[in-house]
C-alpha cells in the first residue's frame, strides 16, 4: 500500500517565479530528451511529468538510461535535445545559475561522496556555510536538527570512517536537505549497502515523502517503489517503455518487455 502522505495545502494564489512557473504546474518537467555519449544513444526521447509532492520511482535494467535522465535533471550532464524546466527554469539553459538550481535540485548518489576527514556535522554544514554564506551558528542549529530527522543523533562528531554504509548514506542525505531543495534525487543509494542497512536508508526517504517532499528515484527495490511512489517509470534501451501508478503498474503491466522485466525482479 503507498505511504500516506501529509496533504499539502493547496495555494490560495498561484503567483508566476521569474520563469513564469506556477506551484499549479508540474515542478520538474522532462520533454523529448535525448542524450548520447560518442555513437551511444543513452536518451531516446524521454518525457514526464513530476508535480510538487509527488513522488516518482524510475525502475528498468541496468544501462536503460535511469541515472543518466536524473543526472541531466541536475544539469551534471548536458541534454542533446528537449528540454528540462525545473520549476520553469531551463536546465539546459546556458545562461543557467547551477548554483541556483542545484540549491532547488537536491541529490543523493550511490557512493556517499562524504569527506573523510570531517565529521558528520562538519559534512553537513559546509555547502550551506562555504558556498551559501550562511550564518554558522544557524547552519550548525539546522544540521544538528537534520541529523537528527535521520535518526543520527550523537553521530554528529563521528568521522565517516567510523560509521557504517547506511549511517554514511543518512549523513549524505542530510547534507542534500541542508540546502533546503525543493525536490530531492535519489540515484541507487542503496546499491552499494548490505541488506542489513538498506532499511534505515529507505526508511528515511519514506519519511521524506510522507512529508510531501517531491522525489525522483532510481531504484531496483521494487517492494519499495511499489509502497511510497505515486507513479512509476519503466525504462529501457533508453525509453520510457512504460509508466502508471504503482498497483495498476505491478498487478496489470501491458508492455511484454515490462512483463518480462518484472517476472525476472519480482
Amino acid at each position: 500500500m503507498p505511504c500516506r502522505r501529509r496533504a499539502l495545502a493547496a495555494p490560495t494564489s498561484t503567483p508566476e517565479n521569474e520563469f513564469g512557473w506556477t506551484p499549479d504546474q508540474p515542478l520538474v518537467r522532462v520533454v523529448d530528451v535525448h542524450k548520447s555519449f560518442g555513437s551511444l544513444e543513452v536518451l531516446k526521447g524521454v518525457s514526464l511529468d513530476v508535480r510538487k509532492g509527488e513522488v516518482i520511482c524510475i525502475i528498468g535494467p541496468s544501462g536503460s538510461g535511469k541515472s543518466t535522465l536524473i543526472r541531466c535533471i541536475n544539469a551534471l550532464v548536458p541534454i542533446d535535445s528537449g528540454t528540462i524546466r525545473v520549476e520553469g527554469q531551463e536546465v539546459n539553459d546556458p545562461k543557467l545559475d547551477k548554483l541556483a538550481l542545484r540549491r532547488k535540485v537536491g541529490m543523493v548518489f550511490q557512493q556517499y561522496n562524504l569527506f573523510p576527514h570531517r565529521t558528520a556535522l562538519q559534512n553537513v554544514m559546509m555547502a550551506p556555510v562555504h558556498v551559501l554564506k550562511q550564518n554558522r551558528k544557524e547552519v550548525e542549529e539546522r544540521a544538528r536538527a537534520l541529523l537528527a530527522k535521520v535518526r543520527l543523533q550523537g553521530k554528529e562528531n563521528a568521522y565517516p570512517g567510523q560509521l557504517s554504509g547506511g549511517q554514511q548514506q543518512r549523513v549524505a542525505i542530510a547534507r542534500s536537505l541542508a540546502m533546503k531543495p525543493d525536490v530531492m534525487l535519489f540515484d541507487e543509494v542503496t546499491a552499494a549497502l548490505d541488506p542489513e542497512t538498506v532499511k534505515e536508508v529507505l526508511v528515511t526517504i519514506r519519511e521524506l515523502a510522507e512529508e510531501g517532499m517531491t522525489c525522483i528515484l532510481v531504484t531496483h527495490e521494487m517492494g519499495f517503489a511499489r509502497e511510497v511512489a505515486d507513479h512509476i517509470y519503466f525504462t529501457d534501451k533508453g525509453l520510457i517503455v512504460e509508466h502508471g501508478p504503482p498497483a495498476e503498474f505491478f498487478a496489470n503491466p501491458k508492455d511484454e518487455r515490462t512483463k518480462a522485466f518484472l517476472g525476472q525482479v519480482l
